[in-house]
């Protein structure tokens, strides 16, 4: 089912005429008020389960943001929907937990591919079919980060569906496959893991829409189990500051 008796998207209760060409996506609902207070004349247009939207204007150009849950399959929904209402270039604005040494909380990650350890891109692509953003927006992230002099991170991140099973592996029934994978993601130069970005850009290859994201930092698991420094930050405004000039940058362009 893809409509309501009025038109609007099932899920998001949104239609045609209600979000712009460009749409950031965080996680937390309660996020999409803070990004949409740098957009100009933002109203709340949709408020449907998870999903969250304000619609206003970034140098007199129609933009939004749209709240997706916690996991690929919410985004999944999120992002299928918006590209029916006609928007066509998505930024994910989240959080991460960062597993490569040299990323601190705080520190900006931009996501140039994802590993799929998550089961909503399997039931859009095989396996062997790549989780890649696309390269102008994640440019358009790289010279805003620039811009911002912000200290930032382009790589692949490691998408899973299991929060505790990252953070707490050992107590898990697979224990033997989660740790030995997560080492292998360590050796293999991940950056940092979250849990939608590997969804988002199957789904938007499918879609051919333009898909990147970006996150801020919360801590590194890794540099803490080493007795390294590991400052915890949760202020995400790095992040979305970071998505709104990359939104303005692909808007000039």
């Amino acid at each position: 089912m893809k409509y309501t008796e009025h038109g609007e998207q099932y899920h998001i209760g949104l239609k045609h005429g209600d979000v712009g060409e460009y749409v950031i996506l965080p996680g937390d609902p309660k996020r999409c008020k803070k990004i949409a207070e740098y957009f100009d004349e933002a109203k709340l247009v949709g408020d449907s389960r998870e999903f969250i939207t304000y619609t206003g204007f970034l140098d007199g150009v129609k933009v939004s943001v749209t709240s997706t849950g916690i996991g690929g399959a919410s985004a999944s929904i999120a992002l299928e929907e918006l590209v029916n209402i006609g928007a066509k270039n998505f930024i994910r604005v989240g959080t991460c937990g960062g597993m490569d040494l040299n990323v601190k909380g705080g520190d900006i990650v931009i996501a140039t591919g994802a590993i799929r350890m998550e089961g909503t891109s399997k039931e859009y692509a095989p396996i062997e079919f790549p989780a890649v953003a696309n390269l102008d927006i994640t440019n358009a992230l790289v010279k805003s980060a620039k811009n911002l002099n912000y200290t930032y991170h382009t790589g692949i991140v490691q998408c899973k569906d299991s929060f505790y099973g990252q953070h707490n592996p050992e107590k898990m029934p697979v224990s033997y496959e989660l740790q030995n994978k997560w080492e292998a993601w360590k050796r293999l130069g991940c950056l940092a893991s979250e849990m939608e970005s590997a969804a988002l850009f199957v789904v938007g290859s499918y879609l051919k829409v333009k898909v990147g994201s970006v996150f801020l930092t919360v801590a590194n698991q890794e540099r803490e189990a080493k007795g390294l420094e590991n400052p915890i930050v949760h202020d995400t405004n790095k992040a979305i500051k970071t998505a709104i000039e990359a939104i303005k940058i692909l808007i000039k362009e």
